[in-house]
């Protein structure tokens, strides 16, 4: 089983749409038994929380569904864990190298590597912003998700 963490800074948004996004993009790719996907938060400022009230209603309405999300805080165990850890922008790109072991440094990038379309290099957080922000994040997601899952094909047909 292939594991991919998605780490925003509160793990209410960004982080738990990517990850209902990507499970998406697996489902119709049926990746499903080889792909697992998780998020998590560098901060633990909603541990428990559901997700962004916003993020889950502007998903929904593109068939996300992020009604099970339960926000936490990336892990220790994380880093040991999972086979690539995804990051949403620079800030989160550098906490989360500063809290991750030597050993698994490789494993953290940026999602936006993997978007065919759009060349944003990070994800934005829509948390202050409007409604456009959140369509703007879901489009960066998907671009980013349908790239991903092409490598994600790659990566478990070894």
């Amino acid at each position: 089983m292939y594991k991919v963490l998605f780490v925003c800074m509160g793990n209410i948004c960004r982080s738990p749409t990517a990850e209902a996004v990507l499970r998406h993009h697996v489902q119709l790719a049926e990746l499903g038994q080889h792909v697992a996907v998780f998020s998590a938060g560098t901060h633990n400022y909603h541990p428990g929380k559901p997700a962004d009230v916003r993020s889950a209603a502007h998903a929904q309405r593109r068939g996300i569904d992020l009604s099970g999300h339960r926000a936490r805080q990336i892990t220790e165990e994380d880093f040991e864990q999972m086979d690539l850890i995804l990051v949403m922008d620079w800030d989160n790109l550098s906490l989360t190298q500063a809290a991750c072991p030597p050993q698994h440094q490789h494993k953290v990038r940026r999602l936006m590597e993997f978007a065919c379309q759009h060349t944003d290099t990070v994800v934005p957080d829509p948390y202050y912003g409007g409604e456009a922000g959140f369509e703007h994040v879901l489009d960066l997601l998907d671009d980013a998700c349908s790239g991903l899952t092409q490598y994600l094909k790659r990566m478990t047909s070894k």
